[in-house]
C-alpha cells in the first residue's frame, strides 16, 4: 500500500505525456502510406528496369518491394511513446521557502 501511495504522489509532467490516440493513428497511417507508395514505385521501377535491360536493378527493386510490407507493418504498429531523462530535483516540498519571522 505504501508503494502505491508513493507512486500516486509522483508529479506527472506534460512533456512526458503520450500524444493523443487520434494523432498517433494519423502518424502511423501516414508512415504506412509512404511505405506502400515506395513499394509501388519499386514494382513499377522493376518493370521499367526489366524492359530497359538493367538486369542488376530489377531484382533489387523486387526484393525491396517484397521486404517493404514487413517494414511498413512494423512501423505502423509502433506506437509513439514520449520519455525523457529529465529528473525533478529532490527537495523538501512540504518545507517552507522562507523562514518565519521571530
Amino acid at each position: 500500500m505504501a508503494k502505491q501511495r508513493a507512486r500516486d504522489d509522483e508529479a506527472v509532467r506534460i512533456t512526458t505525456a503520450a500524444v493523443s490516440p487520434d494523432e498517433d493513428l494519423r502518424k502511423r497511417q501516414k508512415r504506412y502510406l509512404v511505405s506502400m507508395t515506395i513499394r509501388s514505385a519499386c514494382f513499377v521501377g522493376a518493370g521499367v528496369a526489366g524492359l530497359a535491360g538493367l538486369t542488376w536493378l530489377w531484382p533489387v527493386l523486387i526484393v525491396g518491394a517484397l521486404v517493404l510490407p514487413y517494414i511498413a507493418v512494423v512501423l505502423a504498429n509502433a506506437q509513439a511513446t514520449r520519455i525523457d531523462d529529465f529528473q525533478l530535483r529532490d527537495g523538501a516540498f512540504g518545507a517552507p521557502e522562507l523562514e518565519a519571522r521571530r
